[in-house]
């Protein structure tokens, strides 16, 4: 369960760069914007040599290396503990390793598409939401939390910010039960897919060197560890990533 930045980063820009003022993402991860989160940062990825113990800057190694190759952080980082610290597990490394770099990547370069669209990250995900619930579009508050996976506090941050730029509408549910009804507008609707189509196909670019039977299994092998490392860590409820 993730929650809400305060007051979106820079989300007050959001109008001005709908107008086409919006610059795109320096790659520094800060950025407003999946997505767009200096913007919206819900869960912006942090640097990879954050990344706890192993993580830390390549150490030199004996062997020589091609300068114009791209370096193997992670068999740098398994090879030098494997020398300083014989016995030290490392098979995780080549794992680990390139999941947190492809976040990184992914999370600057999903935060430079959403900051040209003029859209942040928290926005995106709550227009996705409805869009995806089909016609009416339509949900209240309480089910837009649980598709979102963050907070009543957040959703209500959510979609008074959407309120303002006319891309949702609000109102009292008719039954009595205190519920609040959240409705996609139509500046709204066309806002998430024109938003979608820019996503999408730029996510396809960037797994492009994948083949589609590479690419399914690997999306296979990727779901098998992520169910299993959220039943080891007991967290089923993954922060806001720039869903669409």
């Amino acid at each position: 369960m993730t929650r809400e930045p305060q007051e979106e980063r820079g989300l007050g820009a959001t109008a001005a760069r709908r107008g086409g003022t919006g610059a795109p993402a320096s790659g520094s991860g800060g950025t407003s914007g999946p997505g767009a989160t200096s913007g919206s940062g819900d869960t912006s990825t942090s640097e990879v040599t954050s990344a706890p113990g192993v993580m830390s800057a390549p150490e030199a190694t004996s062997a020589p290396r091609d300068a114009s190759a791209p370096e193997d952080t992670a068999r740098t980082i398994a090879e030098a503990w494997q020398r300083e610290r014989p016995g030290t597990p490392v098979d995780s490394i080549g794992i680990v390793t390139p999941i947190w770099q492809l976040a990184k990547l992914f999370g600057d370069d999903r935060r430079a598409v959403l900051s040209r669209a003029g859209v942040d990250t928290a926005t995106l995900d709550l227009l996705s939401v409805l869009r995806r619930s089909g016609p009416p579009y339509t949900l209240n508050t309480r089910e837009i939390g649980r598709r979102c996976l963050v907070t009543a506090g957040a959703v209500s941050q959510r979609v008074a910010r959407a309120e303002r730029e006319g891309l949702v509408s609000r109102r009292p549910a008719a039954d009595r039960s205190r519920a609040v009804l959240v409705t996609l507008t139509g500046a709204g609707h066309d806002l998430v897919e024109a938003t979608v189509d820019q996503v999408l196909h730029r996510d396809a670019e960037l797994i492009g060197s994948l083949t589609p039977e590479q690419q399914a299994q690997l999306a296979g092998l990727l779901r098998v560890l992520l169910e299993d490392v959220q039943r080891r860590v007991g967290d089923h409820g993954l922060g806001q990533v720039g869903h669409v």
